[in-house]
């Protein structure tokens, strides 16, 4: 008998793609070549990203370069610093646009949440018609801003539907568009009433993900409906809460459509915002310099608020 000398032999299976290891050990599993979309993952968001940059920053760049110009919209223009930004301040007809903006914004921001949170928790869970009312209420999101007013100017109308209602309880029409002190109302409530609908399925969104055992629990153990409201509904619709404010914040800020279809800024310019100055100082007077102006000045205000708000409603747990 002749010894046979050498390593012994594997016997064991062969798994393809490894390489046996020295000494019979494990076999070494070599590194696996990534997909190519795996390589440089940004690259693929570099067209996104230019696209972006050029139309929106860009743009914008460029536009806030004339708010420091007299441009007229033809011809040459000379820079004139700071010059715009004086006569807004010194201007009465912007400071009223200013305010008007402002309260519009803020009375936009709290009626849409506060109504819109209403309608969620009311069509939640437990009312059989939920879905339908669901859908009512959604359906004035995705109409015309421009046909909505204009349907609500009819409303608001001296010889309107409201003043025919007010007068059969016995009370004296108004005349609602006409009244400095009314318009601006009478567009709040035509704002909020076309978007609360999309305030309301944000928080029927947040709503979803409130896990009901903690609910039925807290209720089990005797905490009022408030309470359960306050300590777990709330904090758990946090990023509803701060979504809904932002979109609302912002479209309230640069509101338009609706004024021009109402009121057209008037009474006397007791409904004129920032946007339809900027629209009418731009365009119908050709004062494109200081329209810029108050175009950058309205963008920086937006921007602000945004950024004091997402501080206000970010998630600090």
């Amino acid at each position: 008998m002749t010894a046979t000398m050498g390593t012994p032999q594997d016997t064991g299976p062969v798994v393809r793609g490894t390489v046996p290891a020295a000494g019979g050990g494990q076999p070494a599993h070599p590194r696996r070549s990534r997909p190519l979309i795996t390589y440089g993952r940004w690259w693929w968001a570099l067209p996104a990203v230019a696209a972006v940059l050029l139309i929106h920053y860009l743009a914008t760049a460029g536009g806030a370069v004339y708010a420091f110009t007299d441009w007229t919209g033809i011809g040459d223009f000379d820079f004139v610093g700071l010059e715009n930004f004086r006569r807004i301040l010194e201007d009465p007809a912007s400071i009223g646009s200013l305010q008007n903006t402002l309260f519009l914004a803020f009375g936009f921001l709290v009626l849409t949440n506060v109504v819109g949170l209403l309608l969620a928790l009311a069509l939640n869970r437990t009312l059989k018609t939920r879905y339908l009312l669901r859908v009512l209420f959604f359906m004035p999101v995705v109409l015309s801003p421009l046909a909505v007013s204009y349907v609500w100017k009819f409303i608001f109308d001296f010889n309107g539907p409201l003043n025919d209602v007010l007068g059969w309880v016995g009370m004296e029409p108004r005349t609602w568009l006409a009244d400095p002190t009314l318009a601006l109302w009478a567009v709040l409530v035509v704002m909020a009433w076309q978007t609360t609908g999309m305030v309301m399925v944000i928080f029927l969104a947040g709503l979803a993900t409130v896990p009901t055992e903690i609910e039925e629990a807290a209720a089990l153990d005797g905490a009022s409906t408030w309470r359960r409201f306050r300590h777990i509904t709330l904090p758990s619709i946090r990023p509803s809460v701060a979504i809904a404010s932002t979109l609302m914040l912002i479209q309230g800020l640069r509101v338009f459509d609706q004024v021009m279809a109402l009121t057209g800024g008037g009474p006397a310019g007791a409904t004129e915002t920032l946007a339809t100055q900027v629209y009418k100082e731009t365009f119908a007077l050709s004062n494109f310099g200081y329209g810029a102006a108050l175009a950058l000045l309205l963008t920086l205000i937006m921007l602000v608020f945004s950024v004091l708000q997402q501080a206000a409603t970010r998630d600090r747990s």
